[in-house]
């Protein structure tokens, strides 16, 4: 079973300390590039969702009392494999995109809100099938992006390392 301070202390290794790079759209208050102010990133802390914080300033503590109370809890009852996937997803995607993600890996119509009907697929599946599933739909997801040139290559290391996670955990 995994633990919300396991979940974290694996999370935080994909998140890096304090960012101001203009070219991503997430340091941005207004939610893209030169739209508000550049406050930046910290411990993987969005200006373009916490626009309100003082990132720079902002610690780790704070950070993990963010991600408790705003990205642990994402979908009904689920292995705590895919538990931990849905929550990096969630931090790393929003947690709509996260949903839709787990929504399309147990074959239901991706709205982003987990319902019934999303849940009773869940419990139909094998957690390896889901997860496998998932990561696939995650890869294809930073592969769509316009930005994978920038940052493609930390996105495929952390698709990797979740990977990985995914193995030890089922």
């Amino acid at each position: 079973m995994i633990t919300f301070d396991e979940a974290f202390d694996r999370l935080i290794s994909h998140e890096g300390g304090y960012s101001d790079d203009p070219r991503d759209s997430g340091n941005w208050t207004g939610g893209a590039q030169g739209v508000g102010q550049l406050k930046g990133t910290k411990f993987g802390i969005a200006a373009c969702s916490y626009g309100y914080l003082d990132i720079k300033n902002l610690r780790l503590e704070d950070a993990k009392a963010i991600y408790r109370r705003d990205f642990w809890e994402v979908c009904g009852a689920a292995h705590p494999a895919i538990k931990f996937q849905v929550f990096d997803a969630s931090v790393n995607h929003g947690r709509g995109n996260a949903i839709r993600f787990l929504q399309r890996a147990v074959k239901v119509a991706d709205d982003g809100e987990w319902g019934v009907k999303s849940q009773a697929a869940l419990e139909s599946m094998e957690a390896n099938d889901v997860l496998l599933r998932f990561l696939a739909y995650r890869l294809k997801f930073w592969a769509s992006l316009q930005k994978f040139d920038i940052y493609g290559r930390g996105w495929t290391n952390r698709g990797a390392d979740n990977l990985l996670f995914a193995a030890e955990d089922n």
